[in-house]
């Protein structure tokens, strides 16, 4: 997993939580990076897992709301890393449509050996989208955080519907529907 994940997960967990809560979870995670990341790393996933189940454990918060809240968080340290992908669009619906074929390839060029999520566009209106979500990682909860802050970004309200397709969440579909 690319560091820059992890360290605006360490920072969401810090402007959240506090300094204290970003330490504990450090050390009450295994971690053979010891818990140093930077944003250009390649990290095991697991240290991930670790993070978000002593955060969990921290606050009493369940993963997937950790997660969500995470991918919230992650949209605006994206947005500001790589304005260049963001601005290119006019609305939520052409951006969460266009990551297969343009926002992914850009991040394969910034990072090749990155894994990233596949997504499937099963039908799109102007005011609609259906797509699968297919990850071996499973963190569907960071997916639908970052579609809803997509859509906050561009001013718009939206209800996002998922279904689970696999238990573990490694395939789930999503129905997203922009409201005015």
């Amino acid at each position: 997993m690319k560091g820059i994940v992890f360290t605006e997960f360490l920072e969401m967990v810090e402007s959240h939580y506090g300094l204290e809560t970003v330490d504990s979870i450090i050390e009450n995670s295994d971690l053979p990076s010891g818990g140093a990341y930077t944003s250009v790393g390649t990290y095991d996933f697991n240290e991930m897992v670790s993070l978000i189940t002593a955060l969990s454990g921290e606050t009493n918060l369940p993963a997937d709301k950790l997660l969500y809240s995470f991918g919230l968080y992650l949209f605006g340290g994206l947005v500001k890393t790589h304005p260049e992908v963001v601005s290119s669009y006019r609305n939520p619906i052409g951006l969460l449509q266009s990551i297969e074929d343009h926002i992914h390839i850009h991040v394969r060029k910034l990072y090749p050996d990155a894994e990233l999520p596949e997504f499937k566009i099963l039908s799109k209106t102007d005011s609609s989208l259906e797509m699968i979500y297919r990850s071996t990682r499973g963190l569907y909860a960071l997916a639908h955080g970052l579609i809803d802050k997509t859509f906050e970004h561009f001013g718009k309200k939206v209800n996002v519907e998922y279904k689970l397709l696999n238990e573990n969440g490694t395939e789930v579909k999503f129905t997203i529907i922009q409201n005015g």
